[in-house]
């Protein structure tokens, strides 16, 4: 199936129910004053967020989504009834964002998790509500209210714990079907992926994580050169980036200089990713002699002056591809440590005096 991952569709809540104007009328009651009654709600409309879901292709077939209207009141002081809710099924990680102010409505990033995105009209009120001591037999009443509608832009961001990063061709694919499950395609020719693939890599008991990989950017893809453009927002909710490079590109070209590109385009895109922790894998070592791939690697490392970690792979002969995996599980496991050291602290109620232990 075809990776979606925006699509814009039209909501309408339903509007409120009328109030009535009407009077009792039964026999030997000849001043049975006014029973009209209120009109129901609108009904509203709601997102919900759904796992099972992983695409916003179903939107490309039905754009629009409209609410029931509300009853109107009858007499014999008999209320309408509400308008039912309308609930849409959308993939977790989908941003919710109103396309006339361009403001973000909300982001739904857990299964389960609903969002209110067009509130139902109220119901108008019947003339049992305008009885006074002066006016007896009242024949006001108040129409209901419309409910909201609005155009909206749904754009899926994957929840992945760790993107892939590259140039086409640097083999990011055969990277994530080395170390999980997931079976991306794969060829010798570039963007041969053409859309996102999430795979989980699993190294025991409680101990996973979920991997993107993303289609190749090329210089410019900030601009909208490419492919990349399109899916760099994946990127943003990763807690962790592996920057793959070919070690030994056919074309000649220069790592570093993809590297640098590559830095060059995030910064465009969103300065915070180049802030987050990036890791460096040097991919394809096994199309270099033996004696030559180490001092290669460090080469590289030494002219990007890099900081961070680094790792020497072999994704297509499946070389040191997991002791990458259990780095990236002990990163992950120190973080959620580190989160759990910040929220021990003190605990509720326990009051100390300044300078206590």
């Amino acid at each position: 199936m075809k990776f979606v991952d925006e699509a814009i569709i039209k909501v309408q809540a339903g509007d409120g129910g009328n109030g009535c104007a009407s009077f009792r009328r039964e026999k030997f009651i000849p001043f049975g004053g006014p029973d009209g009654g209120d009109g129901g709600s609108g009904g509203s409309v709601w997102l919900v967020a759904d796992e099972g879901l992983n695409t916003l292709v179903d939107f490309r077939h039905q754009r629009s989504y409209k609410a029931q209207r509300g009853q109107n009141g009858m007499g014999s002081d008999m209320y309408g009834k509400g308008g039912e809710d309308t609930t849409i099924r959308v993939p977790v990680g989908t941003m919710v964002t109103n396309v006339d102010t361009d403001e973000m409505i909300g982001d739904l990033t857990a299964h389960g998790q609903r969002l209110l995105v067009a509130q139902g009209g109220k119901g108008g009120l019947g003339n049992i509500h305008f009885k006074t001591s002066v006016n007896r037999a009242p024949r006001q009443f108040t129409q209901g209210t419309p409910g909201e509608a609005r155009e909206l832009k749904l754009e899926l961001r994957l929840l992945a714990d760790v993107g892939l990063l590259g140039f086409p061709n640097a083999g990011k694919s055969t990277f994530i079907r080395a170390v999980s499950a997931a079976t991306p395609r794969v060829a010798d020719y570039p963007f041969t992926t053409l859309h996102p693939n999430l795979g989980v890599v699993s190294l025991g008991t409680d101990q996973s994580f979920v991997i993107a990989d993303i289609p190749g950017l090329i210089e410019g893809a900030a601009d909208g050169a490419g492919l990349g453009i399109q899916f760099l927002r994946h990127v943003s909710r990763t807690s962790l980036l592996l920057h793959l490079v070919d070690i030994a590109p056919i074309d000649d070209t220069d790592p570093v200089e993809q590297v640098r590109a590559i830095e060059h385009e995030l910064a465009k895109f969103n300065p915070e990713l180049l802030e987050r922790p990036r890791w460096l894998v040097l991919n394809k070592s096994d199309a270099l002699p033996g004696d030559e791939r180490q001092q290669v690697a460090e080469d590289i490392v030494r002219r990007l002056e890099w900081q961070a970690p680094w790792f020497l792979v072999s994704a297509l002969a499946r070389e040191n591809t997991m002791a990458v995996c259990q780095q990236v599980q002990r990163f992950f496991e120190e973080q959620r440590a580190a989160r759990a050291e910040e929220h021990a602290g003190i605990a509720p109620g326990d009051v100390r005096l300044r300078g206590e232990p």
